[in-house]
């Protein structure tokens, strides 16, 4: 059931060095920069993302995700969500607006995941990266590396993920579309949207709370993708796995390392899901083709390295 929230709006992710960071993200994946604010934070945005930023960046001295926010339709919607969340026994903390620059007050809360989320309804709308809002051309000139459209979803790790498809589903308004359960009929990962894209997030329920595994953005094609693996390759990139394709969601898929070890994905095509649609089912047995629908094998580091 709908609750107001709209799509994944931003995520913060920590590198250990701003300059390498900034090679993979802008000079790489083709992200644009169109922020720095006084707190040496870096702001990102897909060149079809419409509003000033997707992704914030921030120097630490360990990698992985501070946090991951959903853009939220209006006020009301905020305040009921935030009655909700508290109703349910969410840690609750109110985030003033400006304190991401060009976003309004966010309402942050912690899952069963141990991840921190937030929620937002205000921030600056930009418009796309270089083209026009009228009678757009199909792309944009100048893009750098790979030209990523969009900040699409992330993947996380939990160690109670019963509860955490509770929380998003009966509470955030997300719908599960596709699962894989063990022999027992539980779940061992859980794939859920707003909308009618294949995921907006994914968990995966193997006993690590708190830990992040990937941050992935959209490319429009296949050879888009396979233009991707090549520049991975031509920058000596670390390479995790792909060019494939997944069993889950059936889109093609690369995912590859930046300089602190956080993984990135980029991918194209998929299913679309819609909401009265009953969830797919993978068994555990089968992860591999789930997974990876061509080599039917994971690989240790895919299942391992995490930040």
């Amino acid at each position: 059931m709908k609750k107001g929230i709209l799509r994944p709006g931003h995520v913060q992710i920590r590198v250990l060095d701003m300059a390498e960071a900034l090679q993979h993200y802008v000079d790489l994946v083709g992200l644009v920069e169109t922020h720095r604010d006084r707190q040496g934070r870096v702001y990102l945005k897909g060149w079809a993302e419409v509003e000033r930023f997707s992704v914030v960046l921030v120097e630490s001295d360990s990698p992985g995700m501070d946090f991951m926010g959903f853009k939220v339709i209006d006020e009301a919607s905020l305040l009921q969500l935030t009655e909700d969340l508290i109703a349910y026994g969410c840690q609750i903390e109110h985030i003033p607006a400006g304190e991401l620059d060009f976003c309004g007050r966010r309402v942050r809360f912690q899952g069963p995941s141990q991840h921190w989320f937030e929620l937002y309804t205000d921030k600056e709308y930009t418009g796309r990266w270089g083209v026009s809002a009228v009678a757009p051309n199909p792309w944009p000139m100048g893009l750098k590396g790979m030209g990523v459209q969009r900040f699409d979803h992330c993947q996380l790790h939990t160690g109670d993920l019963h509860l955490t498809v509770k929380l998003f589903t009966e509470v955030l308004g997300f719908y599960v579309t596709e699962q894989v359960l063990n022999d027992a009929g539980e779940h061992v990962a859980a794939f859920m949207s707003l909308s009618y894209k294949a995921h907006d997030i994914a968990f995966i329920g193997d006993g690590k709370f708190g830990r992040f595994h990937h941050a992935s953005f959209l490319l429009e094609t296949w050879e888009s993708l396979l233009k991707a693996a090549d520049m991975i390759s031509m920058t000596d990139t670390s390479l995790d796995l792909g060019p494939t394709r997944h069993g889950i969601t059936h889109g093609q898929t690369i995912y590859f390392f930046d300089p602190s070890g956080n993984r990135t994905e980029v991918f194209c095509g998929g299913d679309c899901h819609y909401p009265d649609q009953k969830p797919i089912i993978w068994h555990e047995k089968d992860l591999g083709k789930a997974i990876f629908f061509h080599s039917r094998v994971l690989n240790e580091r895919f299942l391992t390295v995490l930040t």
